[in-house]
């Protein structure tokens, strides 16, 4: 059973919009996810500029790999490195912040 940093198992991220590595509702990862995506967010606007801004646009739909784009509210598998960032970029500059982790 995945587990999650508490010990607990993991719980869904969201299903709407289906998010993670595997597109199974889980910020699981494994080998194949280089960019461990393990962080379940829910979404700002500050965030996703932030994220666009840093080259990868998380709002703009791409319907031919049905991917709907996200909106604030919307809970989503971050890359821990690219919460990080943001997370540092808000103690340097308080522009952008990183999104509230959502407890799974």
């Amino acid at each position: 059973m995945t587990r999650n940093v508490l010990g607990e198992p993991l719980e869904i991220c969201s299903f709407k919009p289906m998010t993670g590595f595997y597109r199974d509702g889980c910020c699981n990862t494994g080998q194949a996810d280089v960019g461990s995506h393990t962080v379940c967010a829910v979404m700002t606007a500050e965030f996703l500029a932030f994220s666009k801004s840093r080259g990868t646009d998380l709002s703009t739909p791409v319907p031919e790999f049905g991917f709907p784009g996200l909106k604030p509210g919307d809970r989503w598998c971050l890359c821990a490195p690219r919460w990080q960032e943001a997370f540092e970029a808000k103690m340097r500059h308080a522009l952008f912040c990183a999104p509230r982790m959502k407890p799974h």
